[in-house]
């Protein structure tokens, strides 16, 4: 069967499981996705201020006394932006940037050095790193979930390292998808517009032992997107994807089962990319006596990529790690390490190779932190990790945070930390064109990235219906990517230094218990510069950032069966290629019929035709004005 027709059988599949085992939905019914939007509309600031997050601390605590700039996109949210994507979600973030490069290619960073393939931002599905080891970030078209599963992404704008490891050097996103007891019964939507259409079904019920479960399958086509003159840009797309979830909770004990596969083509000439892989995650974690615990996570990762005359990829990778935290006294101390293995096999092409093409890639870590309570006010929090990869050795990422809450409503703190990108298969094997001469080559020699970087940050909410987040900072980057000329071409190096220096806030204002204001800018100034005495290039290369962008939303609640939701985004222009200003309107109107039933209708770029997010003029793609209509039936 081709792709295409399996992708498309994948709806099939979908729709069977929307209405398979309706008796034992009813029986195992989960609370409705219009009652849960209501709950969590009925929220207080204060309340949603003790949300509890994972990615700051590497344990639960709540928001408003993590002490970084973190902002938490709910599960809420996502449904009433009508995103059908992780990259259109992570729009909901202000802390981030995010442009679209055509139907599936999205550049997504923090802090600048932003680009299709950014390199200085870690991202994790349910504890899973997504990660290539050939250019050290993300294939977002490679990435999905059942966005209607997902409960929250972290977001923190800023390095991570000392906990998360090389490559969270300007930020870190964490997906958090709902355990399997919070999506029983039966879900199906159906959805459709002018660029895409689509379905999915999800079904949930009980395991013995106390266990939950759930199963999904979905499947989308996306048009192409088009040039500014209307010609078509052939990256259209079709795909298909199922997994499931399991989780057993004991007295002391909670396990998690979880996996995942999907296949996709992209149009493209001469013939259709592919994209197709597969994932299973295990999750153990046990409380002691005392409030200790212990936890452990295993996953296997596989993913295929096949790019016509440019190459093919195999990747496999099997990562194990363990953490374990205690309360001593003054001191809460959380210690742990990890062991990733990476097999990434490449079929190489006449336009680029990778020598060699079979690699096999080791990461080993030990991290330590101990956050000391100093006052009953203030904290501070010192940490270390050493990561050793086959490249560059052994890493030293360190870290130390205070915390000053002078009420219960203000918090206060600042950091400093060490973070590094280290290098990939890019920086030390790529090879263009595929044979001898090359006039771009890796460099053996090439070493880690370093960023030394200071924030301060205030969180506070003056008033019951008022809520604000600010933080300034500062990095300073040494070795950053260059090009060297040589004889016969040109070599990556590390001959690029400079500064990176903003502010980033943002804002809640509860109006009425039905309406709800909130609103964000970024404002980043970078200064980059080869170092002195090298005759190095690529400073354009790094990244093509706004010098500000800033968003505003409203989400009313029109009686009980109606929604309106309008969200305004606008972002500067891009420096280097030059990419003109652009402000968007999207809007939001749901119905609730039933408890059961909604029906929602979402446009994007409203009094906007058309305009471009990415890349240089004549050969990019512009963002089209777009209606999507959906359909949910929950049972």
């Amino acid at each position: 069967m081709p792709r295409r027709a399996r992708a498309h059988a994948a709806v099939v599949f979908v729709a069977a499981l929307g209405v398979a085992d309706a008796r034992a939905a009813v029986e195992e019914r989960a609370p409705s996705v219009s009652t849960a939007a209501t709950n969590l509309a009925d929220l207080s600031l204060e309340q949603l201020g003790n949300i509890v997050v994972l990615s700051v601390s590497r344990r639960e605590e709540s928001l408003a006394e993590a002490p970084a700039s973190i902002y938490v996109i709910t599960g809420e949210d996502i449904r009433r932006s009508g995103a059908t994507s992780l990259p259109e979600a992570l729009r909901l973030a202000p802390n981030l940037l995010v442009a679209r490069a055509d139907t599936n290619q999205y550049a997504v960073s923090a802090r600048g050095f932003n680009n299709v393939l950014a390199n200085k931002l870690l991202v994790m599905i349910d504890g899973r790193t997504v990660y290539t080891p050939l250019f050290s970030g993300v294939f977002w078209e490679a990435q999905d979930v059942l966005v209607s599963d997902v409960a929250r992404i972290e977001v923190i704008s800023g390095p991570g390292a000392t906990l998360w490891g090389a490559n969270a050097v300007n930020g870190v996103i964490n997906v958090i998808t709902r355990p399997a007891a919070e999506t029983q019964g039966t879900t199906v939507s159906l959805g459709g517009g002018n660029l895409e259409y689509g379905a999915s079904g999800r079904f949930g019920g009980a395991l013995p032992g106390g266990g939950h479960y759930r199963v999904y399958g979905k499947a989308y086509h996306r048009d192409h997107s088009e040039f500014g003159d209307g010609t078509p840009i052939r990256d259209r797309s079709d795909r298909g994807q199922v997994g499931f979830r399991a989780d057993w909770a004991a007295d002391r004990d909670t396990l998690t089962v979880q996996g995942d596969a999907y296949l996709g083509d992209i149009d493209q000439a001469p013939s259709a990319r592919t994209v197709d892989g597969a994932n299973l995650l295990a999750r153990w974690t046990r409380t002691f006596a005392g409030g200790s615990s212990a936890r452990v996570q295993a996953y296997w990762d596989r993913t295929h990529r096949e790019h016509p005359q440019s190459f093919e990829e195999h990747l496999d990778t099997f990562d194990v790690e363990g953490q374990y935290g205690v309360r001593a006294g003054i001191h809460e101390l959380l210690f742990g390490g990890g062991f990733r293995y990476a097999r990434d096999r490449v079929v190489n092409s006449a336009q680029q190779a990778f020598m060699p093409a079979d690699r096999t890639l080791r990461w080993a870590n030990a991290f330590v932190q101990d956050q000391i309570e100093l006052h009953p006010d203030v904290d501070l929090t010192l940490g270390a990790k050493i990561e050793h990869n086959d490249y560059t050795g052994a890493e030293f990422l360190p870290s130390a945070r205070v915390g000053w809450r002078p009420s219960g409503t203000q918090m206060l703190w600042t950091a400093i930390s060490r973070a590094v990108r280290a290098p990939s298969r890019i920086d030390r094997e790529l090879n263009v064109p595929g044979v001898a001469p090359f006039f771009l080559a890796g460099n053996d020699s090439f070493a880690s990235e370093i960023a030394n970087v200071y924030e301060v940050g205030w969180r506070a909410q003056p008033l019951p219906t008022l809520s604000y987040t600010l933080t300034v900072f500062h990095h300073d980057y040494t070795r950053l990517r260059s090009l060297r000329p040589q004889a016969g071409g040109a070599v990556f190096a590390n001959g690029i230094e400079g500064t990176t220096t903003g502010l980033e806030g943002w804002g809640v204002w509860r109006v009425l218990p039905s309406w709800r204001l909130s609103a964000g800018v970024t404002a980043l100034r970078e200064r980059l510069k080869v170092e002195p005495g090298l005759a190095d290039s690529g400073v354009a290369g790094l990244g093509n950032d706004p010098a500000v962008q800033w968003q505003a939303r409203s989400t009313f609640d029109l009686g009980e069966r109606h929604e309106i939701d309008i969200a305004l985004r606008h972002v500067a222009a891009l420096p280097e290629p030059t990419v003109p200003a652009y402000t968007a309107v999207d809007a939001r109107w749901a119905w609730h019929p039933t408890r059961q039933l909604e029906v929602s209708l979402t446009g994007q770029n409203l009094f906007d035709p058309r305009h471009p997010e990415w890349g240089a003029a004549p050969n990019r793609a512009e963002i089209q004005r777009s209606l999507f209509l959906r359909i949910r039936w929950t049972m």
